[in-house]
């Protein structure tokens, strides 16, 4: 290769470090909104929920300059097919993370809401522990896009399942809380859309863990993934 040829890859690689930094970056971000989100809703924490509102926008800006590096990646340095995969699923990636974010965010929003309200026994860990089995998958899904380890994002993707089961039972809980005193219906129901919020984050995890076995493989996984949800309500539009 000559000496314009290693200049050429060395910069592309230079460009796909700084791309990835700011992924990691941002998933860092995105673990910690989750948990944050979950555990202003347990503590009652109005001030908690509130820094994740605020530090949503941080999330959404790292994705603009993801796209925006990548748009140029790909403009620039014209890359070969393989590294076109590595792109295009870098920006698939940032994309899911904002999303998680969105809905880090509205849990905090909800999560002010119901401080408010007299507490549901039980639902606030339940929900916490939810969040926590997201944000585990998020960290795993983020160590196999690195690692480029397929195997560790399918065991990503099949754990979905096990959130999806919790959003199930959650969901049979609060109706029956509902049922048994109906003062509980309002601030259930914001607990509901909470959980929803959870389930989804999972899903948006679950398709980062397919864009890595892409990535990985060059091959997107043909199997469907077991799916737990099942309720009544599992194609209600959760906030955007």
């Amino acid at each position: 290769m000559s000496d314009h040829g290693h200049h050429i890859v060395a910069s592309y690689d230079r460009d796909l470090e700084a791309i990835q930094a700011m992924i990691m970056k941002m998933g860092g971000l995105v673990e910690a909104a989750i948990l944050d989100a979950a555990t202003s809703l347990e503590r009652r924490d109005e001030e908690l929920a509130e820094s994740v509102r605020r530090g949503d926008k941080a999330i959404d800006n790292l994705e603009e300059k993801v796209n925006e590096e990548c748009a140029r990646v790909i403009a620039l340095r014209s890359p070969t097919a393989s590294d076109l995969r590595t792109v295009l699923t870098v920006m698939k990636i940032s994309g899911n993370l904002e999303r998680v974010g969105d809905y880090a965010k509205n849990l905090a929003k909800r999560t002010s809401v119901l401080v408010q309200m007299q507490p549901v026994e039980g639902a606030s860990g339940a929900i916490r522990r939810m969040a926590k089995t997201v944000e585990g998958m998020l960290k795993d899904a983020l160590d196999a896009y690195i690692q480029r380890d397929a195997e560790l994002a399918q065991d990503v993707r099949m754990r979905d399942h096990e959130v999806d089961q919790m959003y199930n039972a959650l969901f049979r809980e609060f109706l029956t809380f509902m049922m048994e005193d109906p003062r509980n219906i309002t601030a259930c129901m914001h607990l509901h859309f909470i959980a929803k919020n959870i389930e989804r984050m999972g899903d948006h995890v679950t398709s980062i863990a397919e864009q890595v076995i892409y990535l990985s493989t060059g091959v997107m996984p043909e199997d469907d993934r077991p799916k737990g949800d099942r309720t009544p309500f599992e194609n209600i539009e959760v906030d955007e």
